[in-house]
């Protein structure tokens, strides 16, 4: 779910809760554009960290603030000046827009109180903070936005001017309902049947849509996740469902929006084959009358969300920064491997289509036999011969050079055959050797996809520089003992312990070293991907003893874990299974399984290949549904 209206709200709930009424003790600037603020209020000491980075902007109450540097920026002097040990007594949420307006009171020079207000955007690469006095002009703003005096074209709605010395306004909220009070300019209510009737039941767009470009706070994700609770197809539009099906959605938008007014929020991931790819801040709702009942019966008891809004976000974005730090580390490799991949590629298809050229060589060899056979009946000046092929016995004619005779025309189509007898030799070790080596390259590229530490990073780089596809990286102080990385660990349903592989070295550690013979192996057929481990427990003395589900849910780990796989990799962490899925995989991957003691590893082949002659095969559907991962 985006950072919305809906999940800003959560957050002024969650600070208000733990800072209303505190004394700003601490601003700081640790990055161009991130200031830090440290409350200090009756439940002790909040740190708020405000970011308006571009890829990134976000609010929430942090465990630990980044290091800011010795001398600070002016605008976070500013902010020390008008802020510091003021009165945090109020957040705004201006329109139910993605705004925060934190209100302090403070003493201004004359020691008067006063009152100054920091408004947050949350806009995109529009994000900015900015600081105002109690009537909304600007004090100065961290990114100050002033028109373009050269452009004579210019929407004037849309024109906001930032700079010191104006009048703060909010974004135009393109005539929007707010969901939580009354808007008497447009007459829009806060959310109620009429409304919904008027601005939304009316539109002839998809429902998603027709939600999140009427109600304000409401994003497109957000819209799309709700019809979904609601069972609603989001393809359709309001003019398609019946009337039940519109008061379905209906109770469903009234509950949330019911929700958010009294501050009952219920912060939750939402998984994807027991992936974290997304998060709610309202995650407890029905359209059921006693459902409703039963929820509020247990919020009151204390079992709504064990986790904050900032907590979730912390841990949500904290996983998505590794994965954007892990692809950073590993961006020279990954260009390298490219490389070598289509180069690979190139050379193996023009192999192939010299190998195809190659087919009719066994023609060539049959007419010069039977040149040879039946040549003594040409006269001489022919340009074919018709002759009984007794290979089959068909008649067949051989086209033949006028100005040569018929033992010249044999050795002339001897000759061919025998270059391309050659280059057929020649040519099919090679495209056995290309092969192989597009085949590694591909694995060293979806080996990458699936690394997430440093230590896997660490590995795959160990093993290109082994195999001279990348160059070793020289260090006069010698290069530290690298940590190995470790492969991922599940339980499945019926309590049997899969591990699977992320890189080569770890497949090939999991197959020849931590599996027993008696253990059983899986891998996508016949492409790129993880070896997967099941270890057998000592009461099952053969494969029927291992319950079907074992299999199945080994074997829609090795189709996830695979370059089959539709969906890309994420191997994010995650212990829950019952999950939430945003989507499901339809696609269906052939699986190979056999017991680790039918496998072979070729003498001086490249770390995980391996070759089998006794293996059963199974359909998997890429998943990691009904397993639980292990951290280790």
């Amino acid at each position: 779910m985006a950072y919305d209206g809906i999940v800003i709200s959560s957050i002024i709930h969650e600070i208000k809760e733990q800072c209303l009424g505190g004394r700003v003790v601490k601003v700081q600037q640790p990055g161009n554009d991130t200031i830090t603020l440290t409350v200090k209020g009756f439940k002790g000491q909040t740190k708020i960290y405000l970011s308006v980075n571009n890829s990134l902007p976000i609010v929430y109450i942090a465990d630990t603030l980044p290091q800011a540097p010795m001398q600070a920026p002016a605008f976070c002097m500013l902010l020390r000046k008008h802020l510091g040990n003021g009165r945090l007594v109020d957040i705004l949420q201006p329109g139910f827009d993605r705004i925060f307006d934190f209100v302090f009171e403070h003493l201004d020079e004359m020691g008067d109180l006063s009152q100054r207000h920091l408004i947050v955007e949350i806009m995109g690469r529009q994000s900015n903070i900015i600081l105002t006095d109690s009537d909304y002009m600007i004090t100065d703003c961290l990114r100050r936005v002033m028109p373009d005096l050269g452009s004579n074209d210019v929407d004037e709605k849309k024109l906001r001017i930032l700079f010191p010395g104006q009048k703060y306004e909010s974004p135009d909220s393109q005539d929007k309902i707010n969901p939580v009070e009354i808007n008497t300019v447009s007459e829009k209510n806060s959310f109620d049947r009429d409304s919904y009737e008027k601005y939304l039941v009316s539109k002839t767009m998809p429902i998603p849509k027709a939600i999140f470009t009427s109600i304000t706070g409401f994003s497109k994700s957000t819209a799309e996740y709700l019809v979904d609770k609601a069972g609603i197809d989001g393809r359709k539009a309001f003019s398609d469902l019946s009337a039940e099906e519109k008061d379905r959605m209906f109770d469903i938008l009234k509950m949330v929006i019911d929700k958010i007014k009294a501050g009952d929020y219920s912060p939750e991931y939402i998984y994807s084959d027991g992936i974290k790819k997304d998060y709610v801040a309202i995650s407890d709702f029905s359209t059921d009358t006693d459902d409703k009942m039963d929820s509020e019966a247990g919020n009151e008891s204390g079992t709504t969300s064990e986790i904050s809004m900032s907590e979730l976000l912390i841990d949500f974005y904290n996983n998505k920064e590794k994965q954007i730090n892990v692809k950073s580390k590993s961006s020279d490799m990954r260009k390298v491997l490219q490389t070598a991949v289509e180069r690979a590629s190139r050379k193996y298809d023009l192999q192939l289509s010299q190998l195809k050229d190659t087919e009719d060589r066994d023609k060539y060899r049959i007419y010069g036999e039977l040149l040879n056979t039946y040549g003594y009946n040409l006269k001489g000046g022919e340009d074919s011969l018709t002759c009984i092929n007794y290979y089959d016995n068909q008649e067949i004619t051989i086209p033949l050079e006028k100005d040569l005779t018929a033992q010249e025309n044999s050795q002339k189509y001897f000759a061919k055959y025998n270059k391309k007898k050659r280059t057929f030799e020649a040519l099919t070790g090679f495209v056995k050797q290309t092969k192989e080596e597009l085949d590694y390259l591909l694995s060293a590229k979806h080996s990458l996809d699936m690394a997430e530490t440093d230590a896997d990073i660490a590995e795959i780089r160990s093993e290109l520089e082994r195999a001279g596809i990348i160059k070793k990286k020289s260090n006069s102080k010698g290069a530290r003992k690298q940590v190995a990385g470790k492969p991922l660990h599940f339980i499945s349903s019926a309590g049997y312990d899969i591990f699977v592989g992320k890189n080569n070295i770890q497949n090939e550690e999991l197959t020849f070293g931590l599996a027993t013979g008696r253990d059983i192996w899986f891998h996508a057929k016949q492409m790129p991907g993880s070896h997967v481990i099941v270890k057998v427990k000592e009461d099952d003395k053969e494969m029927n003893d291992i319950p079907d589900s074992v299999f199945e849910e080994a074997a829609s780990l090795a189709a996830f874990y695979s370059s089959g796989n539709n969906a890309k990799i994420d191997t994010g962490s995650s212990s829950k299974s019952d999950s939430k899925s945003i989507s499901k995989l339809e696609t269906k991957i052939e699986i190979d399984y056999t017991e680790r003691k039918n496998l072979k590893k070729p003498p001086q082949a490249k770390p995980g290949y391996v070759i089998y002659h006794t293996n059963y095969s199974m359909v998997a559907a890429p998943s990691r549904e009904g397993v639980k991962q292990v951290e280790e």
